[in-house]
């Protein structure tokens, strides 16, 4: 179905998270199905707030950043570093609406990019893979909505104490 060394995607695959939940056998599937492998430089958005791209990401390099855009001349506000493993991407992914927000490279980065329309099919060809695939990506979400969560805690910490660390 691709171009792409299956062997190299598959290992890409079991190092993410990801990989711990859907096995070797899993990732193999996956790597069948990925699209393209992309670089991105320093500054470079993957994708802007409000597009709809219909993919999937896994970073594999650098790291990336969710950031809120706030128009010419002004440095987007980061609001969660992603690093290597983290899936992007993936609400919109599965429920087919636009990003709530754009993701930009904190340096030079890399990501693995899976299209729905090439992984749907295996919701008929491998549901068990795609039942733990999902699984994985729910935990995902729940681990960096607690990770937001612990910043948003730290940061109402420090400001109710006028700027110095609460004790």
């Amino acid at each position: 179905m691709n171009t792409l060394d299956n062997e190299h995607i598959r290992q890409l695959i079991m190092e993410a998270p990801i990989g711990r939940y859907i096995g070797a056998a899993g990732a193999a599937i996956l790597a069948e199905r990925a699209c393209c492998e992309k670089s991105l430089k320093d500054g470079e958005f993957l994708f802007h707030q409000g597009e709809l791209e219909h993919c999937l990401h896994i970073v594999t390099e650098g790291r990336l950043a969710l950031v809120r855009e706030r128009g010419p001349g002004k440095n987007p506000q980061v609001l969660h570093v992603l690093e290597r493993g983290d899936l992007v991407g993936e609400l919109s992914f599965i429920d087919d609406t636009p990003h709530t927000a754009s993701v930009m490279a904190l340096g030079d980065a890399g990501v693995l990019s899976f299209k729905a329309e090439d992984i749907r099919p295996l919701i008929t060809e491998h549901p068990q893979v795609m039942f733990d695939f999902m699984r994985a990506v729910i935990k995902r979400v729940h681990h960096t909505l607690a990770d937001i969560g612990k910043q948003q805690i730290a940061l109402q910490d420090y400001i109710s104490h006028g700027g110095r660390k609460g004790g």
